[in-house]
């Protein structure tokens, strides 16, 4: 059997002989006590957590720089990237597009924007949202800044003290910001014609505004117009500024050609209105106040027209008929202009007399007295009796209304003032509400009436009489035309013959006759030697006749001998 000690090692009588062998040991071997290394702290552990310092600052500098979030809706979200599209102001950003989704009702969509802290300002209830695209609108182009850089919503700031985070945005982009220079005025007229959502004005030919908005009024009888005309031109309406409408052409045709006359191409295509003050307004007018209203006029003519202060309203009965004549056609005095006409009526009498045709017409002295030249004499009309008194003066010194033709093509007429010393006497009545000024046929009725009697007596003609003695007359000429006809082959046949014989002999005499008259022929010669013989004989004559006349005595004692 082993040693029950050794299988048990670790029995106490063990553990004691063994601290006995160490303390032995230490006691002969030297003991060196060692100091303990002082160690630093790590920086490892420092990263980290100044990482996480800088994060949570980061945070808390997102949390409180941020702004409020807002809700705009629109119609559509065309161009509209959630997380890229950005809201500016002034081109600055000021926010962007957190989120897009669809109303409850699924009629429009909901932007959730993120504004900058520095835009917690904007917020007013008046404040306007739109999306800036690339748009052609007439002859302007917008927004093509966004092709490269995408669409944005643009901010237009409002002035309410009121605050609010859910807006509705505009469809299109105002003509007018809160800082746009100018003024806006009101337009009223009996319609728009050309006129559309961003029309120009036009001053003296130069784009000064634009319209901002147009509706129909309550009556439903005329619109209203808002235009807004840019610095520095809205200093040049004042209250004597007349509208009109710029859309289209206007051609005239006068003494001195065919003038055409357009504000410019962007009018042709999109319409516009232009602008000026009144011909006669005197310079340095009082400018008008914003939200001034306007009448608009048709064109520049009626726009630049004085104004009639003074309505003289006449009837008047022409004889002929009133096709041609329409509302609103002129009534001139010798090509002056002093009125119009108002209306076209039918009055049937209880006698049983054919009804009458009254035409009333409006007369505006005053336009009358502008064409008086400066200094010349103005009748004393001021009151209603010198009126009365001067208008029966110039009706007894012939005075006459009468239909003229004012388009030959189209057939147009107008009323014509004019004189007319054969006229019948005619008086004015002016116990009626409308008194009756005279008148006399004319124009084209009278050369209807003239044609229709000159249709009249030739239709008398006896025609038919006429006709037959005409067939007669043709037959005679027939057979005369036939004698003459047989007469010229009678003579081509008997007479013909004869004259070429005649003509051939007659050429035989005269080469004969030249063939006596050539130079070297000797008749010829003969000819020039009696010629010579009959001069030297008339020498000799000359020379007796003057001998005889020196020495007349010659004939009794002879010619005398001359002495050497």
């Amino acid at each position: 059997m082993s040693d029950p000690t050794s299988e048990n090692p670790g029995t106490p009588a063990d553990k004691a002989d063994t601290i006995d062998t160490v303390d032995a040991v230490d006691a002969v071997v030297p003991v060196v006590k060692v100091k303990p290394r002082r160690r630093l702290p790590s920086f490892v552990w420092a990263v980290p957590v100044i990482a996480a310092l800088i994060g949570i600052w980061l945070v808390v500098q997102s949390v409180t720089s941020q702004g409020p979030v807002i809700t705009i809706s629109f119609k559509s979200a065309e161009g509209l990237e959630a997380g890229k599209t950005r809201l500016r102001y002034k081109d600055v950003d000021v926010g962007h597009v957190k989120a897009i989704a669809l109303s409850p009702d699924r009629k429009r969509v909901l932007i959730t924007a993120q504004l900058i802290k520095s835009a917690s300002d904007i917020l007013a209830t008046d404040t306007r949202f739109f999306i800036v695209k690339p748009r052609i609108s007439g002859g302007s182009v917008s927004g093509l800044s966004t092709l490269l850089s995408g669409n944005y919503i643009s901010v237009d700031v409002g002035t309410s003290e009121d605050t609010t985070t859910d807006f509705t945005g505009l469809e299109e982009p105002p003509l007018i910001t809160r800082d746009s220079a100018g003024r806006e005025f009101v337009l009223h007229g009996a319609q728009t014609g050309s006129v559309n959502y961003g029309s120009p004005i036009f001053f003296r030919h130069i784009n000064a505004g634009h319209v901002t908005k147009f509706q129909l009024d309550r009556d439903g009888k005329g619109v209203t117009i808002r235009v807004f005309i840019d610095a520095p031109y809205d200093q040049y309406v004042t209250e004597d500024t007349r509208f009109w409408h710029a859309s289209g052409v206007d051609m005239q045709l006068d003494a001195n050609g065919l003038r055409v006359t357009t504000e410019s191409l962007t009018s042709l295509i999109e319409g516009g209105l232009a602008f000026q003050e009144h011909d006669d307004a005197l310079p340095g007018g009082r400018p008008a106040f914003e939200g001034s209203v306007f009448p608009l006029f048709e064109d520049r003519e009626h726009a630049m027209r004085a104004p009639d202060t003074k309505v003289r309203n006449f009837l008047m009965y022409f004889p002929e008929t009133l096709r041609g004549l329409s509302k609103g056609a002129p009534v001139d005095l010798r090509g002056i202009v002093i009125g119009e006409v108002k209306s076209l009526g039918v009055e049937f009498t209880e006698n049983g007399r054919l009804p009458r045709f009254p035409v009333e017409v409006s007369l505006y002295p005053d336009r009358l007295k502008a064409r008086v030249r400066s200094g010349a004499r103005l009748p004393d009309d001021d009151t209603e009796a010198k009126e009365r008194s001067l208008l029966e003066h110039l009706i007894s010194r012939g005075l006459r209304g009468q239909l003229r033709s004012g388009n030959l093509l189209t057939g147009q007429l107008y009323i014509a003032l004019d004189f007319f010393p054969d006229a019948a006497p005619a008086k004015m009545d002016w116990r009626t509400d409308y008194p009756v000024l005279p008148t006399v046929g004319g124009g084209l009725g009278e050369i209807q009436d003239t044609v229709g009697r000159i249709a009249k007596k030739i239709d008398k003609l006896p025609f038919d009489k006429i006709s037959g003695e005409l067939v007669q007359a043709l037959s005679k000429l027939n057979s005369t035309l036939a004698s003459t006809e047989k007469l010229v082959r009678r003579l081509d046949a008997e007479v013909t013959p004869e004259l070429t014989s005649t003509l051939k002999e007659a050429r035989g005499t005269l080469n004969s006759a030249n063939a006596l008259l050539a130079e070297d022929a000797p008749l010829q010669q003969d000819m020039r030697e009696s010629l010579k013989q009959v001069a030297k004989s008339a020498r000799a004559v000359a020379n007796l006749a003057d001998l005889l006349e020196r020495h007349p005595d010659a004939l009794v004692f002879g010619k005398q001998k001359v002495k050497p």
